[in-house]
């Protein structure tokens, strides 16, 4: 029996929660219906992704490479900036149904690399631009592409041209089960590319969901007689 099998055979047998961490968090929660406070008939672009870096999710959570609690109470994910970008990048940046010529897309470059059952590992590989991200030339090209015409994705901007781009790859290597807190292996390991070494700003992005923050706040507020 192999070290994963066991894993498997302690969740089955209730001995231990394998399945309380995973990669639950939605990679993009941004304009989608499910967030919308439109009464226009306008829910898709009801919340764009610029706005999704302040805006409090009602509904759900997203996160560049993240992990929840299956209960998503407590999000955990990554955060990356090239120093050149408007944004820090949190998420995955994509059109919504009315920007795409073939509907809604995403448009980054990743690879989902590992996922054990239990989630005990987990791997993934985000290739990021050196350069100034092309927000405006996916959009504005997209949009003025048509049905027959194939869609324009990020490898056609030219973003990473001359290999001008990092390989983010972001690793949990821990037994969840029986270390909440995660202090056993978060990591990512960074792989530059091109001839410019420029270098990457990381941090890890943490936050309760919009529902256990009110409760938070409830509970904190003094009670009325």
């Amino acid at each position: 029996m192999t070290a994963e099998q066991q894993r498997l055979l302690e969740h089955r047998q209730h001995r231990a929660n394998w399945r309380l961490w995973g990669p639950y968090l939605s990679d993009r929660a941004w304009g989608t219906v499910r967030e919308s406070c439109n009464t226009e008939n306008e829910a898709w672009s009801s919340v764009s992704y610029e706005q999704a870096a302040e805006h409090v999710y009602r509904w759900n959570e997203d996160g560049l490479g993240g992990i929840c609690d299956r209960d998503q109470y407590f999000c955990f994910a990554w955060g990356f900036w090239n120093g050149k970008d408007p944004l820090v990048k949190e998420r995955l940046f994509g059109l919504t149904s009315l920007e795409g010529n073939h509907g809604e897309d995403l448009k980054e470059c990743f690879f989902h690399l590992e996922n054990c059952p239990t989630h005990s590992l987990m791997q993934q590989l985000h290739r990021y631009p050196q350069g100034e991200f092309p927000y405006a030339k996916l959009r504005d090209e997209n949009r003025r592409r048509n049905r027959t015409q194939p869609e324009y994705e990020i490898w056609g901007t030219g973003a990473f041209e001359g290999n001008r781009f990092f390989d983010i790859q972001m690793e949990y290597a821990t037994s969840f089960a029986n270390d909440p807190l995660w202090k056993d292996l978060l990591l990512f390991h960074e792989f530059y590319h091109g001839e410019t070494g420029e270098g990457l700003g990381a941090s890890h992005q943490t936050g309760w969901t919009a529902m256990i923050a009110k409760l938070l706040l409830q509970a904190s507020s003094p009670l009325k007689p």
